[in-house]
């Protein structure tokens, strides 16, 4: 055993040695983006950490330039800080640079970028972006109704919970049923009568244990160094086990229920191809032999990811700042009752002729953008970007944020104020018409779901703050706006309480 363990420390080394000289020899050819000083085996990773905070991007962005490279172990890092590098990676070479990173984590969670998201650029990801954006992300996508009113998708109705205008509840589970409610909808024709609902509580948890390992920066040291992976056994083990049972859930709760509708309805579909839900053109995809069995429940996972987790956040992020924001949130409910006139209760259509909303939704994935640096894109192949040659395989995050938040285009970013949308920065809009304002990226891999991101936080946050005024809980002044800063994504560190005041009793 002794014997055996040598070998294995030997190789391991010698490995790591060889692809030290590698490197080495391939950065003297290459004209590399300017960075902090690397060591042997680790990089610049001992000064770096685990913490990617887009806030600490911009500090190192401020010391070592716009575009900047993290070597990470054996992982290279490029940070763009500038609107016009940025246009370079989404959009002029957006097909370089249109592939994603992943992560040891991630490959076990998307197996390997056969989901939709993290896939590489290409034939297989185009073929499953058109299958999800059909039933998903066009116009025709649901929203949630009677959000304000105490019926429809898990609304916020104080009648169900009267100490609601009084102690308060907690914003992100009455947040989780109604967007839970929604995507479910589309995606299985399917409702969850309320919190307590056992297959929601057992969804919602599996859901959580994936994106907590998935946002956690403990397994990092393993990515970037691998020969420290083996201390990493636990914690895969752990994802795989999770994946396996979050896939099992969908599979024996979900998707065979749905295949029985279907069977049994199967006429009436082919005839009203409206009756379809999000899974029905799954299903259908993987008949045609489009794609397999494990692009479905991948496609699945990407919902419960990307179309459920991401809205609740930036709701939650919304109303906080509405909370905090009094004179906002007043002036919001003018607007409101003017447009509308009173109790008429606000429907998608509605939320089009409401710009003050509109400029608050957009005010908040600025200040508040949910995945600061989107989601890392990679090139490929070696690649020439703003004068540098970028190595193959490197990591490119964008500082989305700080392109929103830079004093040098924005007029005192730093304030939660809607009203710049109305005035010096009216033409700005949220798919991505100006570079510098890019909350769902833009070209090849910006988010498929902006209609329908923009439809749910319109109607929600139209409907509450209608139906109710939104203050802290008792003996607070404000709500608690600490962030929490995981691999991709800003999220409240802390569950918010808030108290909903009925306006019409």
């Amino acid at each position: 055993m002794d014997l055996l363990l040598l070998k294995t420390l030997v190789g391991l080394f010698s490995a790591a040695a060889a692809a030290i000289l590698i490197s080495k020899l391939r950065g003297k050819r290459l004209n590399l983006p300017p960075g902090p000083f690397t060591l042997p085996l680790v990089g610049c990773w001992l000064q770096i950490g685990n913490n990617f905070d887009h806030h600490h991007l911009v500090n190192y962005a401020k010391k070592f330039g716009q575009l900047f490279l993290l070597r990470m172990g054996q992982r290279n890092m490029a940070v763009i800080s500038s609107p016009e590098l940025a246009r370079e990676v989404l959009l002029k070479q957006g097909k370089e640079f249109g592939s994603r990173s992943r992560s040891i984590v991630f490959d076990i969670f998307t197996g390997k970028g056969q989901d939709m998201v993290f896939a590489e650029y290409g034939d297989h990801w185009r073929k499953m972006r058109r299958i999800v954006s059909v039933p998903f992300f066009t116009n025709r996508a649901a929203v949630p109704s009677g959000v304000g009113g105490g019926g429809g998708e898990g609304g916020g109705g104080s009648e169900e919970e009267p100490a609601a205008a009084e102690e308060g509840v907690v914003l992100r589970r009455r947040l989780e049923l109604m967007v839970y409610n929604n995507v479910y909808k589309i995606m299985f024709d399917k409702r969850f009568e309320s919190e307590e609902d056992p297959l929601f509580v057992k969804l919602k948890r599996v859901n959580g244990e994936r994106s907590k390992l998935g946002q956690s920066r403990e397994y990092n040291f393993g990515d970037f160094v691998p020969i420290l992976r083996p201390f990493l056994r636990g914690y895969l083990k752990t994802c795989r086990e999770v994946a396996r049972r979050r896939f099992n859930l969908y599979k024996d709760s979900f998707i065979h229920n749905r295949k029985s509708v279907g069977a049994s309805r199967k006429g009436m579909v082919e005839k009203n191809n409206d009756l379809k839900c999000g899974i029905d053109h799954f299903l259908e995809a993987q008949k045609n032999g489009e794609i397999n069995e494990d692009n479905v429940l991948l496609l699945v996972e990407n919902m419960n990811v990307a179309a459920i987790e991401t809205t609740v956040w930036a709701l939650e992020w919304a109303i906080a700042e509405l909370i905090n924001n009094p004179k906002t949130q007043a002036k919001l409910r003018a607007e409101i009752d003017t447009i509308l006139g009173p109790k008429n209760q606000v429907t998608e259509p509605d939320t089009h002729k409401l710009p003050y909303l509109q400029a608050v939704i957009k005010e908040t994935l600025r200040l508040r953008m949910i995945v600061p640096c989107l989601v890392p894109h990679m090139n490929l192949h070696q690649a020439k970007l703003g004068g540098y040659d970028i190595p193959a395989e490197c990591r490119i995050y964008v500082n989305a944020w700080w392109l929103a938040n830079d004093p040098t285009h924005w007029k005192k970013p730093e304030e939660f104020r809607p009203e710049r949308f109305l005035e010096e920065e009216s033409n700005v809009e949220a798919h991505g018409n100006n570079i510098k304002y890019i909350p769902f990226g833009v070209g090849r891999r910006n988010c498929p779901g902006m209609l329908n991101a923009m439809a749910v936080l319109g109607i929600t946050l139209g409907s509450l703050v209608q139906n109710f005024e939104l203050l802290p809980p008792p003996g607070q002044s404000k709500i608690d706006t600490a962030e929490n800063n995981g691999q991709f994504a800003t999220r409240m560190l802390n569950h918010a309480t808030i108290v909903l005041k009925p306006r019409y009793v």
